[in-house]
């Protein structure tokens, strides 16, 4: 009679789970890379050298709005069962790639001394007459 070894279904779960974790914990550790210097290699460092002030700040707003969003659906996949590793497949370049994009924007605003435009005033409304002479 042959008996086989075979590993009891405890130890599987138990490996995958630790698997599961490890994978989770690598994973994490790539939320941190954002503003660091890894994070350089998800942008071109010349992106935006030919753009003008109006076009920066158009594109500093755009950015901040994506990295906004991003983050929203972050937030949202970390709430299901592995999150954490969904959110990091689903969005983590993304997310990297939106805030070193945003830094490099906010990078060359500043070195052009750029100013924020004041949203015109809308103008006067005219005086509304509440009651007709007759």
């Amino acid at each position: 009679m042959i008996d086989r070894a075979f590993p009891s279904p405890h130890l599987t779960r138990a490996a995958a789970a630790l698997a599961l974790l490890a994978l989770a914990t690598g994973l994490g550790g790539c939320a941190a890379v954002g503003d660091s210097f890894a994070s350089a290699a998800f942008v071109d460092p010349a992106k935006y050298e030919q753009f003008d002030c109006k076009q920066l700040e158009a594109e500093r707003k755009a950015q901040a709005a994506r990295t906004a969003e991003l983050q929203g659906l972050i937030d949202k996949a970390e709430t299901g069962t592995g999150g954490a590793v969904v959110s990091q497949v689903a969005y983590g370049n993304e997310y990297i790639s939106a805030r070193a994009s945003s830094k490099l924007a906010e990078e060359t605003w500043l070195r052009n001394k750029c100013v924020a435009t004041v949203p015109a005033a809308p103008p006067p409304a005219a005086p509304a007459h509440s009651a007709r002479k007759r």
